[in-house]
């Protein structure tokens, strides 16, 4: 909620963009949607397939994107909040080693992603649904959390995507102290990121609506403001009713 709270005047900001030149706040805005791995406010059947060059400079800029850090040092503070891992301790030095391990996680998760993704032709961006009915979007929502398009624009289980997740959790197992180092500990940082993943294309498919909701709200008229004349023209007019 949190978040969703600092992104949607975000939104509102890309939606007035569409029409008028870039402001000073299009930078944010962009950082936003390579954060949330988005296609802008693209609907699926805008689809087109990226360039190799596109690929790249994607995979680079979210690699510098500050929110990512961000990011990262929340879930480093909560794992600091549960004492996790217990070796690690508290302290700046225990902030510092949880803060590290969590981004050595995302970094080979976005590695692996763009690696396989590149090989294989698969495009992990979300792009919205178009469909209408919150049950039949929040399902395609859930799903793009497995699911990757081919250059064709068809959608297939995402090898990199998953892959990514699973290089991730289970790489980490390599420096992680004996507490987190097991099979089973791996699994389950596994089935947390992927349903983390899952959970967030429900956020990215309703996040715009959200935005155009507000954004149209800003552009009303203030209350009352078509209910009366301006005072100059009410008295003007009643000067003339009193002429002769």
């Amino acid at each position: 909620m949190i978040l969703l709270a600092l992104w949607t005047p975000i939104v509102v900001a890309q939606e007035q963009t569409d029409a008028t030149p870039k402001k000073p706040d299009s930078r944010l805005v962009d950082q936003l949607f390579n954060f949330l791995n988005m296609a802008g406010t693209k609907k699926s059947k805008e689809f087109r397939p990226m360039t190799q060059r596109e690929r790249n400079r994607l995979y680079f800029r979210t690699m510098v994107n500050p929110l990512g850090f961000v990011k990262v040092g929340f879930s480093a503070g909560i794992d600091q909040a549960n004492d996790k891992p217990t070796e690690w301790q508290q302290g700046g030095a225990g902030y510092g080693k949880r803060y590290a391990n969590i981004l050595g996680q995302y970094s080979i998760q976005r590695t692996v992603t763009y690696g396989l993704g590149s090989v294989l032709h698969e495009d992990n961006r979300y792009f919205n649904s178009g469909k209408h009915g919150f049950w039949p979007r929040t399902g395609y929502a859930i799903s793009s959390g497995i699911l990757a398009r081919h250059d064709d624009g068809s959608l297939h289980f995402s090898i990199s995507q998953v892959g990514g997740v699973a290089a991730g959790a289970f790489l980490a197992r390599t420096w992680l102290p004996p507490s987190q180092s097991s099979a089973s500990a791996g699994a389950v940082s596994f089935g947390i990121s992927l349903a983390s993943n899952m959970g967030f294309g429900v956020v990215k498919e309703f996040l715009p609506d959200l935005g155009r909701a507000l954004a149209k709200k800003k552009k009303k008229p203030a209350t009352g403001s078509g209910d009366t004349a301006p005072s100059n023209v009410v008295s003007s007019a009643t000067k003339g009713a009193e002429a002769p």
